[in-house]
């Protein structure tokens, strides 16, 4: 992942009740960072996911990988950073946590995501717009 072109970049820092008694960020909290970056992602590109599912449209986390590098700790300032791609019916984002200097990887992510249309598989032009703009960079 350290090859990836980031898309949208998001400050973020640990809060003391994120940490577990070893005294670093529980894993499950990790994936709140991820998601949290997505949605802040979509709202900065005019997407809401009520509005979608208002129309009957919803993404759906259909696959999740982690891989931790070194463990966050109460008060760490990180960045974390996205970048979406289109792999035949998923949106795939990939993801990443850094410190704030950048030098330090602490995880990184690939959540693959799937459109579903009033329950049924598909695509919606809001995520294409997006993943056609991602490989335009």
């Amino acid at each position: 992942m350290s090859m990836q072109t980031y898309i949208f970049e998001l400050p973020m820092e640990v809060r003391d009740y994120e940490c577990d008694l070893q005294g670093i960020v529980n894993n499950a909290v990790y994936q709140n960072y991820f998601e949290h970056t997505r949605h802040k992602f979509l709202l900065s590109k005019g997407i809401a996911f009520s509005e979608l599912h208002q129309r009957g449209v919803d993404a759906v986390v259909v696959k999740v990988e982690i891989s931790f590098k070194r463990s966050l700790q109460p008060s760490d300032q990180f960045i974390s950073k996205l970048s979406l791609k289109k792999e035949g019916v998923r949106y795939v984002f990939y993801q990443a946590l850094y410190s704030i200097n950048g030098q330090t990887l602490h995880a990184s992510a690939r959540i693959e995501t799937v459109i579903l249309i009033n329950g049924k598989l598909g695509f919606t032009p809001e995520l294409d717009r997006l993943v056609d703009e991602a490989s335009a960079l």
